[in-house]
């Protein structure tokens, strides 16, 4: 039996495996089959209670918790992965203090194959657990632990199941007109760059990507691209609107940050963090690697990376933008320096954009020239009042070792 930590992955030993999920609370307990958009094919696709049964999925409930039992050989060419969600089955209820445990077994002779605990749980209403995946032929589980602040509802829309109006009241489809629109609480800045949200925002993910070439942005100055051409490839100071056939993009997305050390044999220890702001360019929070979760489960961070070493990227910061609290208006991605090195000394250093469920690069921005500094500012996402999110890659550099160090230049820089 291995116990699991968050992103770690195990080969699946038995063709049929059941997932059981138990706490000290009641929990309602989901899979949704996905297919290679991130997506249920239709409501079908999603098991649940009321709807026990699958293409090769079952629920099944039990005294100490509720099971989803994956018959591998059974699931459809089509399905890529089946998420197992959970949530606690009283109304408006979190998971402080509570700390469920996803047991993955052999579901014919019950032999344990793994375990995992979602580490440092709180305000979140619902979470996806595991997922089992298909990778080259074979099949895998990886331990997720990802958190929603909107419970089973905003998990269910945001892999494209329909859900009745009455279980999504708390999360919208769109947000109420106001019956007068709120005067802008943030300084002034240049047109559509900042300003808090007009309402919360619209829940679900994007639409699935269209097969085309990687886009770049314009010029600087003649104006903002969306995505519906494809992936974005940003110079300094561009930005691209995260919009996809005219709907923003709304769900859970991954910014992976990669370098290189610039001289061979020489590690270079960088930190990737995150600083989310308000509408005043005050600091609410950062997820560092000393705090790998902030708002609410909302943004989430990967781990250290000591070294920079190995292919792709070197560390992640995971963010639902639909559960983003609404005093949330600005985040700043930013890279420093821990060992002391400066950044002439790394090499490409990058920043990525992916849809975390498919694993689609949207947008990237390279690095190509770094300066002798510790500390640099690589991309922001600011919350406009349409409710959509824009990123403008930055590069800027400051002499900062620590994320600390960066929350007034990014704050400046919003």
């Amino acid at each position: 039996m291995t116990a699991m930590t968050p992103g770690s992955n195990l080969p699946l030993t038995a063709v049929r495996v059941a997932v059981d999920v138990t706490a000290p609370v009641r929990l309602d307990v989901s899979g949704l089959l996905l297919g290679a958009d991130g997506k249920v094919r239709s409501d079908d696709d999603f098991v649940f209670y009321n709807q026990p049964t699958g293409p090769g999925v079952t629920y099944s409930a039990a005294a100490g918790g509720d099971t989803i039992t994956v018959d591998t050989a059974a699931v459809p060419d089509a399905i890529e992965k089946i998420v197992v969600t959970a949530s606690p089955d009283a109304p408006g209820a979190t998971f402080a203090g509570t700390e469920p445990t996803g047991t993955v077994r052999n579901a014919d002779d019950g032999s344990v194959i793994a375990t995992f605990t979602p580490p440092r749980l709180g305000a979140e209403t619902a979470l996806v657990v595991v997922e089992i995946y298909r990778r080259a032929g074979a099949w895998k589980v990886r331990a997720v632990g990802q958190g929603y602040a909107d419970g089973l509802a905003g998990i269910a829309t945001d892999f494209g199941v329909s859900v009745e109006e009455p279980a999504a009241s708390a999360t919208p489809a769109a947000p109420p007109a106001p019956p007068a629109p709120p005067a802008p609480v943030a300084p002034p800045a240049p047109a559509g760059q900042w300003g808090p949200p007009a309402g919360a925002p619209v829940q679900g993910g994007p639409p699935a990507p269209p097969a085309a070439a990687p886009a770049s942005a314009p010029a600087a100055g003649s104006g903002k691209v969306n995505l519906d051409k494809g992936r974005v490839s940003l110079q300094k100071n561009q930005t691209v609107s995260l919009v996809k056939g005219g709907r923003p993009l709304l769900g859970s997305v991954r910014m992976g940050l990669g370098w290189e050390p610039a001289f061979r044999g020489k590690n270079i220890d960088l930190d990737a963090s995150v600083i989310a702001y308000g509408p005043d360019r005050k600091k609410i929070d950062n997820c560092f690697f000393g705090k790998l979760m902030i708002l609410g489960g909302a943004v989430q961070h990967s781990g250290d990376n000591l070294t920079g070493e190995g292919a792709g990227d070197d560390e992640a910061i995971t963010v639902h933008l639909g559960g983003v609290p609404p005093e949330v208006t600005g985040l700043v991605f930013v890279v420093n320096s821990f060992s002391g090195q400066k950044f002439s000394d790394v090499a490409k250093a990058y920043c990525r954009l992916l849809d975390a469920q498919s694993g689609e690069e949207l947008v990237r921005f390279d690095l190509t020239h770094g300066e002798p500094r510790t500390g640099v500012m690589m991309a922001k996402l600011i919350r406009q009042f349409s409710g959509e999110w824009e990123m403008t890659a930055m590069g800027e550099f400051v002499d900062a070792r620590t994320v600390r160090g960066m929350v007034k230049p990014a704050g400046q820089a919003l």
